[in-house]
């Protein structure tokens, strides 16, 4: 096992966008582990004053190129060996903040009420690392649960360039809270490497993301990355310590929650001798079907089960 490291520049990061022809940053093996640097925000985001702003963000608003309208992702990350058809594992084994503050906004036409914010508005939100609480300007503070927004290989190569804000099968905007330090997800390989990248740090959010923002920051994530061949998920899958976690994505909430729902039935029907009707009556008493997130126009469900009711 051999670690790396990742930082963010405008070599090694691409803005708004995914394509599995985008060359890799870095190339790791199969088990390795990766520390990856990455900054939010565009220059209408900063916030003034005496905040540390990551030198790199303005080298990259100066000099990296924005195809679309989307997120600053770090990488991507080739693995050694991988094809369509593997699954890529990506342990989260710890994210820590990188500056000290993030913001939070609102805007006409998005999130979960596009219709009802007449003016846009930002607010910076101050980041306390030794506490681990951001303060809001009106004084609230909130425990901070960093986790990366953004988490995606590269899509099928005849996709061609996608935005970043639109989660897909390859992962991408998940904006999943429960993926902090100590859970795992599963992406499904679709290119040659895997072509993994990071972005969109948030320093908290609430399941929904309904104001189209959490608190967007500078994180760094460290990563531990295993290749699996000819696993057959052909969609993200999460755990936590405690959780199995399937996802759906739709523009329709009510078929994203049917598909997590789905999903987590072929898991439990993978892992145990149950039926796909105990595995549903099962799920009706023990799991929870969530809300993701409302805003990125592919809305997001994910559905949760405590590992300890398929225990005997």
């Amino acid at each position: 096992m051999t670690q790396h490291r990742l930082r963010a520049d405008p070599k090694t990061v691409h803005w708004g966008w995914f394509d599995a022809a985008v060359e890799p940053a870095l190339t790791v093996d199969s088990g390795d582990q990766v520390i990856i640097e990455t900054v939010s925000g565009a220059p209408g985001n900063l916030p003034g004053g005496d905040y540390h702003v990551p030198p790199e963000l303005l080298e990259i608003h100066e000099h990296a190129t924005r195809r679309v309208p989307g997120h600053i992702l770090t990488g991507p990350v080739a693995v050694r060996g991988a094809e369509p058809g593997d699954v890529l594992e990506v342990r989260i084994l710890n994210v820590r903040l990188r500056q000290d503050w993030g913001y939070t906004l609102v805007r006409p036409l998005a999130g979960a009420l596009p219709l009802e914010v007449e003016s846009a508005e930002q607010i910076i939100v101050v980041l306390d690392a030794e506490r681990m609480i951001g303060r809001l300007p009106w004084g609230t503070e909130l425990p901070l649960k960093p986790f990366f927004g953004v988490m995606g290989v590269a899509p099928p190569p005849a996709w061609g360039t996608i935005s970043t804000i639109q989660p897909r099968a390859h992962g991408g905007n998940l904006d999943n809270k429960e993926l902090v330090a100590g859970s795992t997800l599963y992406l499904p390989v679709h290119a040659e490497g895997a072509l993994l990248s990071m972005g969109d740090g948030h320093g908290v959010q609430g399941d929904g993301e309904v104001c189209i923002t959490a608190i967007e920051t500078a994180l760094e994530g460290e990563f531990e990355l295993h290749l699996h061949k000819g696993l057959g998920w052909d969609f993200p899958r999460a755990e936590t310590p405690e959780h199995l976690i399937t996802m759906g994505m739709n523009e329709d909430l009510d078929t994203a929650a049917r598909d997590a729902i789905r999903r987590m039935i072929d898991w439990i029907t993978e892992r145990t001798d149950l039926s796909r009707n105990h595995a549903l009556m099962l799920l009706s008493l023990a799991g929870d079907a969530r809300i993701t997130q409302l805003v990125n126009e592919q809305k997001g469900s994910h559905m949760m089960l405590p590992k300890s009711a398929l225990e005997a």
